[in-house]
């Protein structure tokens, strides 16, 4: 956007901006060159307003004029593709879900160690590092119809090859594929429903469908293993014939949501053709909410993934019951996703999830400390519920504090760099418990909810409604709340030696 005065903008007849947070289709956007060449299509074009610039100096850029936010049922085809994206993110949960449902199964299969099999989390991450590294260039040159295409080809290329259960150095590399395809979708869906109106409440329901996914899947996939005395290979016939599926409803879906739009509806402010990365990753913003992730997503999967697993060799429950248990964490999750996302935005985010990560902590303490089946699984299913609003929080205020045009890349980096956490925890967990025993689940969890809760801290805006956006206008930079707070506390510590000199006299003066 070209820097021009406010006495510049009065002098031009305004235009209606296209809003960027919506996707059409193609046919909607007119021809190009089909605009007036009296009227100008920026307020820098006319030569009027290019006088003032010159006779005014340098000048800040401005902001540019609110949008109107999309609404998920504004049309048929934006239902449409609404719903799709659960459908997909349902998929996601499952992958993910059944991983540690399996783990113990498919540990016995293949006859290897615990740090050995932990090698499957690593594949995801490097899948997730490779959409995030592509995931801009996706978007700009295909659109959503690439993303949505690129996504469900990725997880196919991983599960066939799964469905013929193939010699175990092969496990890890086909698995890099469903993390291509999960991290593509994982950062173009909540760029796209972080920006719509409602949006806490909209991606609770999204990140719901991920743990409805992550539920059913450690459900079905131990039935077929306990129940009907099935491979645990054959799960994946299933996740064969849902992708699929999915794949074809995305071609209808997304046929019209071209490069094209998502170019014409996310304009960069930086003054280049598009927002690079690059420039995205100098953002401070964007390294806190990954680091963030990074933490979350490594203490969501290590319990997810070691369960059923600490279930089975600390709390010596049976092998049903055991993988129940990490269907309740899965369940627990679900359910605060789609609850606690109403409460979210009405209290603020930022105090919302300080309050989820405080309860946290503690209920993975008495999962940790109290020596009980029953117990630890009630507290784990809790455990679950605070944690689930987590991640659609960030990509909320990843939204409200960052431009536009950043959100698809700093969204899509977080993510993948959160996928980091739950690859390298998880795998950490596997190695450090083939010498010290899978206990020691607890205490590194415990150690991530705390890291995770001091980041958190960092992020501007304050503990009320509203503080996102009032940080944003203010440009308040990462730490501003450790500051203040430490200068209220340091303040109010003066004031009291003050008052106590001041006692001091008044009783030394009294004649009693």
């Amino acid at each position: 956007m070209a820097d021009t005065p406010e006495s510049a903008l009065a002098s031009v007849p305004k235009q209606q901006p296209v809003a960027q947070c919506k996707e059409l289709d193609e046919k909607d956007l007119p021809p190009s060159g089909s605009q007036s060449d009296s009227q100008p299509s920026h307020p820098s074009a006319s030569p009027e307003s290019d006088r003032d610039v010159e006779a005014s100096g340098p000048v800040l850029p401005l902001s540019p004029p609110p949008e109107p936010l999309q609404r998920w049922n504004e049309s048929k085809t934006t239902m449409f593709r609404f719903f799709l994206t659960l459908y997909s993110f349902i998929i996601m949960g499952m992958n993910d879900g059944a991983v540690g449902a399996l783990l113990p199964y498919i540990e016995a299969y293949y006859n290897v160690s615990y740090t050995v099999i932990s090698c499957v989390f690593l594949a995801g991450f490097a899948g997730y590092l490779f959409s995030a590294l592509t995931n801009n260039i996706i978007h700009h040159r295909f659109g959503q119809f690439g993303v949505a295409v690129i996504g469900s080809v990725g997880r196919l290329a991983g599960y066939l090859p799964m469905m013929f259960h193939p010699p175990f150095p092969v496990l890890p590399i086909i698995m890099i594929f469903p993390g291509i395809g999960s991290g593509v979708e994982d950062s173009g869906w909540n760029a796209w429903v972080g920006n719509m109106e409602n949006a806490n409440e909209l991606l609770g329901v999204l990140h719901g469908a991920y743990g409805l996914g992550a539920t059913i899947a450690p459900l079905i996939a131990t039935a077929m293993v306990t129940k009907s005395d099935l491979p645990w290979y054959t799960f994946y016939y299933l996740m064969v014939g849902m992708t699929g599926l999915g794949l074809v409803f995305a071609i209808f879906a997304f046929w019209g949501a071209t490069g094209r739009i998502h170019r014409d509806t996310h304009k960069s402010t930086t003054g280049q053709g598009r927002t690079t990365t690059r420039r995205v990753l100098r953002e401070p913003i964007t390294w806190l909410m990954a680091s963030f992730l990074l933490g979350y997503v490594g203490a969501e999967v290590s319990l997810g993934g070691w369960i059923t697993t600490f279930m089975l060799k600390v709390r010596h429950a049976e092998n049903f019951a055991a993988g129940m248990s990490v269907t309740g964490f899965w369940l627990g999750i679900t359910v605060g996703r789609l609850v606690l996302g109403f409460v979210t935005g009405r209290i603020g985010e930022k105090l919302a999830i300080t309050f989820y990560l405080v309860a946290s902590i503690v209920l993975q303490l008495l999962y940790w400390l109290v020596p009980s089946f029953i117990a630890s699984a009630i507290f784990v299913g809790f455990l679950g519920f605070f944690l689930g609003p987590l991640f659609p929080a960030v990509v909320v205020t990843g939204t409200k504090l960052l431009p536009n045009d950043f959100h698809v890349s700093a969204i899509g980096f977080a993510a993948a760099f959160g996928s980091g956490g739950g690859a390298i925890f998880p795998f950490a967990v596997g190695a450090i418990a083939e010498s010290k025993g899978v206990e020691v689940l607890q205490p590194i969890a415990v150690a991530i909810l705390g890291f995770i809760l001091i980041i958190w801290c960092f992020l501007p805006g304050g503990y009320k409604p509203g503080g996102l956006e009032r940080a944003k206008e203010n440009h308040e930079g990462i730490g501003n709340d450790v500051v203040v707070a430490f200068r209220w506390i340091t303040g109010r510590k003066k004031s009291d030696e003050k008052v106590q000199p001041e006692a001091t006299v008044a009783v030394a003066a009294s004649p009693n």
